[in-house]
């Protein structure tokens, strides 16, 4: 049989790391929310990583402030790039019909 996997919300994730901090025993409360000890851990490990910026959903990608900002900078940049391009050839075909 093939196994179900089950989505939990943003909330749902945010308050179950809170909870596992408050509590002594991780696997109690685990069993408790209906989610396995391991993942758990794995929200909490992720919330460390990336504070407020856990959990994107929807395959958006996971990114510290820093990431980020180099994200947006290098795409920046590849937009400078293409339109320096695109101005180098519209230049090489004016010259060449002016001749």
């Amino acid at each position: 049989m093939k196994e179900v996997c089950k989505i939990y919300d943003k909330a749902f994730k945010d308050k179950a790391v809170q909870l596992s901090y408050d509590r002594t025993n991780v696997s109690e409360l685990a069993r408790e929310l209906g989610v396995t000890a391991p993942q758990l851990y794995k929200w909490r490990k992720e919330f460390e990583e990336f504070g407020e910026g856990s959990f994107p959903g929807k395959g958006n990608l996971k990114l510290t402030p820093e990431q980020e900002k180099i994200y947006e900078l290098e795409k920046r940049l590849k937009d400078a790039e293409l339109e320096r391009d695109i101005l180098k050839k519209a230049i090489g075909i004016f010259s060449k019909s002016g001749r």
